[in-house]
């Protein structure tokens, strides 16, 4: 059965800091780019909800469903954005990797490989997950051709499944990397990276 606890991961040129109140205003600096809290269909909380939401992270992690990182990029050493465990199934040795969101000069860039291949290897390798988890919003559509690109395979769609910030229901799209695939998905993560020519 997996066991969480705090741990920073690093390489590729990003670390994923164990998250803490001491990141709120790198956290705001970060969202501020793109003013990312402005897509309705995200998680990117605005300047003022930011420690309320590093607040809500830490206490999921308490409870024992979430594990929640800051991504920090060692060529600036700047704070751009968040990822996390959550709706972690220790007793079938499932997480989830979500609540992940990056400034707007980042995205579509080596960020968001760097970090999943971090994140899956710790899941996969150290946890000993069978499965990782990943879902997104059924409009957020950038998301979902992100997540596809790692190689997850589509699950289906919960219909009604997550109220927004803005107080609509969702559907979500689910998503899935067993740990039979991961050494084909990490290969072709391996390659991604080196095309970008990332450390």
């Amino acid at each position: 059965m997996i066991e969480l606890s705090p741990i920073t991961l690093e390489g590729h040129g990003i670390r994923l800091e164990p998250l803490t109140l001491e990141h709120e205003a790198d956290f705001s600096a970060a969202a501020a780019d793109g003013e990312l809290w402005n897509f309705w269909f995200t998680s990117v909380p605005k300047p003022e909800e930011t420690k309320t939401y590093i607040e809500t992270a830490l206490a999921g992690y308490l409870a024992g469903h979430m594990l929640p990182w800051a991504v920090r990029e060692l060529m600036t050493g700047k704070i751009i954005g968040s990822t996390r465990y959550h709706d972690v199934m220790a007793s079938i040795d499932r997480v989830e990797i979500g609540y992940t969101w990056y400034s707007k000069s980042w995205q579509k860039s080596h960020v968001n490989t760097a970090c999943k291949l971090l994140l899956l290897a710790h899941a996969f390798d150290t946890l000993g997950c069978k499965v990782v988890g990943l879902r997104t919003d059924n409009f957020n559509f950038n998301s979902q051709k992100a997540i596809e690109g790692l190689g997850a395979k589509k699950d289906g769609i919960l219909r009604h499944h997550a109220m927004r910030r803005d107080g609509s229901v969702r559907d979500s799209v689910m998503y899935s990397i067993l740990v039979t695939e991961w050494a084909s998905v990490n290969q072709h993560l391996q390659f991604r990276l080196a095309r970008h020519g990332t450390p």
